[in-house]
């Protein structure tokens, strides 16, 4: 079984050691070979791709699922609608933006949760993923069961990873706008960008899962990624607010699985990147003082832990991918 860094470690015989930028496309293509979940990889660099390889899968322009990365996703559009006035800020809570969604049964501090703390993960709440997920998705109301849960630490404080509080937030916004959420990606994201954004699971009450389940082609997740290294521009046009981009980059709170920082939606690497993490080993990454955009796909039904195969591609991303 591979460790972390023993890709480099043999395909370039030193290990630890950074490859030069001659010698990076050869331990990239040496991932595909030996990472077996690994789908596909594509690099740019200073806006040119450099790499784009699909070792397996359904290849760099079929739609992939993107899992957690969808997280980011919806904080992007948590941005978008910041900038349109929909909605008055981070600061706006629950109670004043989308108090219908708020059951009963919720404790009554759930209406000062404000979307910031959702888009951060730091809504307080117990937890939807990992061993919980299943009891969520079978719900009659996720968003209900979402904010049902027992308060378990303060809002705003520390990390809980949870796919109910971006999905919260996604029903947050789809109420503020008017719009569903896939009618924003769609509109706020797909169509100034040129890629296609494939509708995805919803829940019973019709909202889409906010943070799991979305689909992008691997060329679309480099273009996205290479926008954000860009500073939200495409083609002459700001399509994603400078100001959210440079605030949701800013670390909040940190990962207790990881150990990375993480702002609005983005886990923050010491090595300068920001990057949207899927279950599987879906990536959606880039570093702007490096002028880098990455887009890995993986097998979505196989885990990639820390301290395994997200460990790996990590490694990758701070030896390979930054010597470009």
């Amino acid at each position: 079984m591979l460790t972390r860094r023993h890709l480099l470690a043999t395909s370039l015989a030193i290990p630890f050691v950074r490859p030069s930028r001659a010698d990076a496309p050869s331990a990239l293509r040496a991932a595909g070979a030996q990472f077996e979940q690994l789908h596909s990889l594509l690099v740019s660099k200073n806006g040119e791709t450099v790499f784009a390889e699909a070792f397996r899968g359904p290849g760099l322009d079929r739609p992939a699922n993107i899992k957690s990365c969808s997280k980011s996703i919806v904080a992007l559009l948590l941005g978008a609608a910041i900038a349109r006035n929909e909605v008055t800020g981070l600061d706006a809570t629950l109670g004043d933006v989308a108090p219908a969604l708020i059951p009963a049964t919720a404790d009554p501090a759930v209406r000062r949760i404000t979307l910031g703390d959702l888009a951060s993960l730091r809504a307080g709440l117990e937890p939807t993923s990992g061993p919980n997920y299943g009891a969520w998705v079978s719900a009659p109301n996720w968003t209900a069961y979402a904010l049902s849960r027992p308060l378990v630490a303060t809002p705003g404080g520390r990390m809980l990873y949870s796919t109910g509080s971006t999905h919260v937030l996604g029903a947050a916004l789809t109420v503020a706008t008017g719009k569903s959420l896939l009618t924003q990606a769609r509109e706020r994201l797909g169509r100034p960008l040129g890629i296609d954004i494939p509708a995805w699971t919803r829940d019973p009450q019709g909202y889409y899962l906010g943070g799991n389940e979305m689909a992008l082609a691997p060329t679309a997740m480099l273009r996205l990624a290479q926008v954000l290294c860009d500073g939200g521009r495409f083609d002459g046009d700001q399509v994603i607010p400078l100001n959210w981009l440079r605030q949701s980059t800013q670390p909040l709170t940190r990962s207790p699985y990881s150990g990375l920082d993480y702002g609005y939606g983005w886990f923050l690497s010491l090595s300068g990147f920001a990057i949207a993490r899927g279950y599987g080993g879906q990536v959606i990454a880039f570093h702007p003082a490096r002028q880098l955009a990455v887009a890995i796909t993986s097998d979505p039904t196989r885990p990639a832990r820390s301290e395994g195969y997200f460990g790996d591609l990590a490694d990758l991303l701070d030896t390979a991918i930054l010597s470009l």
